[in-house]
């Protein structure tokens, strides 16, 4: 690790994601389909790279999640948002990939349905980022139809108080911690995530400090020294909040409370997946 932190500048002292041994996209489309009882929506699946290369069970407990209630998915033929070119400073890049993305995502929108992406750098990219570097009709179409997984859910249940399966035969912890990424919060939706899982019935307290990581920040090298700090103070906070389960929206800061508490942090779709009694395939 050393090494690499000598070649890359990645740190060699942080909980890094690993990578899965099988790409999101790959079981999507191996994936059985099933026959949905009740059509209440159509979704193109932004899944992101953490998703699609690293915790790919966010991915497909947001496919059974939404079917589970009613919801097609797709999945997008977009490739990487390119926030990680973006803020290395690379705009010329980061630019004719928003451009790439921004035509692809218009299209599928325009082919019916809208765009949920289940991390929060990512969504923030496509709502706000596209329309500050592309902009135009294509771009505004994408910002008006991109939602956070939760966000879309809760959209669904706001529509139709009974649009939402209500019934959680599976494991409904009593109290849960719920740790709010920035990038979440920038985006002004409110805290959706908290209100999906409070439909359980679990108590549900807010921690809303930051990780430390800002997208690929934190895992530098050279900012191990402010970062690693921060993230101990959330996990100082995460202990105070006491809960039965930690859960997060962002798999990178998930990782870093990981890192600083020793036990594992959850997304949202994923503890509700289990609260549906959907098992890991």
């Amino acid at each position: 690790r050393k090494a690499v932190s000598a070649v890359t500048g990645v740190s060699a002292v942080r909980l890094l994601p690993p990578y899965a041994k099988q790409r999101f996209s790959s079981w999507f489309r191996k994936r059985s389909i099933p026959v949905l009882s009740r059509r209440q929506g159509k979704v193109t699946v932004f899944p992101t790279c953490l998703v699609e290369y690293q915790e790919t069970r966010i991915g497909r407990d947001l496919v059974a999640v939404y079917e589970h209630n009613g919801i097609e998915c797709s999945l997008t033929d977009a490739g990487c948002c390119g926030a990680p070119w973006l803020h290395s400073g690379d705009i010329k890049h980061f630019t004719k990939i928003a451009e790439k993305n921004v035509a692809t995502l218009a299209a599928e929108v325009r082919a019916g349905g809208d765009i949920v992406v289940p991390q929060p750098t990512c969504g923030y990219v496509l709502k706000k980022d596209y329309l500050d570097y592309v902009g135009g009709p294509d771009a505004e179409l994408v910002a008006a139809h991109t939602y956070d997984a939760a966000e879309y859910l809760m959209k669904v249940h706001k529509d139709d108080d009974s649009s939402l399966e209500t019934e959680f035969p599976g494991e409904v912890p009593e109290k849960v911690t719920y740790h709010t990424p920035c990038h979440l919060r920038a985006q002004n939706i409110g805290f959706k995530s908290r209100d999906l899982m409070k439909l359980t019935g679990s108590k549900v307290k807010l921690v809303q400090q930051c990780s430390g990581i800002d997208g690929m920040w934190g895992f530098r090298a050279e900012n191990e020294e402010i970062s690693i700090p921060i993230a101990a103070k959330l996990a100082e906070q995460i202990d105070k909040a006491d809960g039965d389960v930690v859960t997060g929206d962002c798999h990178l800061a998930n990782t870093a409370i990981t890192e600083q508490t020793g036990e594992p942090a959850v997304h949202p779709l994923t503890f509700m997946a289990r609260a549906y009694e959907i098992q890991p395939d």
